[in-house]
């Protein structure tokens, strides 16, 4: 596990109700690291399924381009190519 980061963090008004809203005996956490760390964790999953649908956007469409499209090359072409890219 990496290093841990201390947060923080001053929430007012609305922001602070919600937050106390959520934690507690009322809320659906105990405290707010938890309910914070839950956030954060959320975000990590929302950021991978955009990568993924990115991903799978981009190899539908690499997978509808017609075959006469492609070029068939060799190991040798590709290091050639990349020699004379350099």
């Amino acid at each position: 596990m990496g290093k841990s980061l201390n947060l923080n963090v001053r929430v007012s008004g609305v922001l602070g109700e919600f937050v106390s809203g959520n934690v507690g005996e009322d809320g659906s956490y105990e405290n707010v690291s938890e309910y914070v760390r839950d956030l954060i964790r959320r975000d990590m999953e929302r950021v991978e399924q955009e990568d993924f649908a990115r991903l799978k956007a981009e190899l539908q469409r690499a997978f509808a381009t017609p075959d006469s499209e492609f070029l068939s090359l060799t190991a040798d072409d590709i290091i050639q190519r990349n020699r004379r890219a350099r």
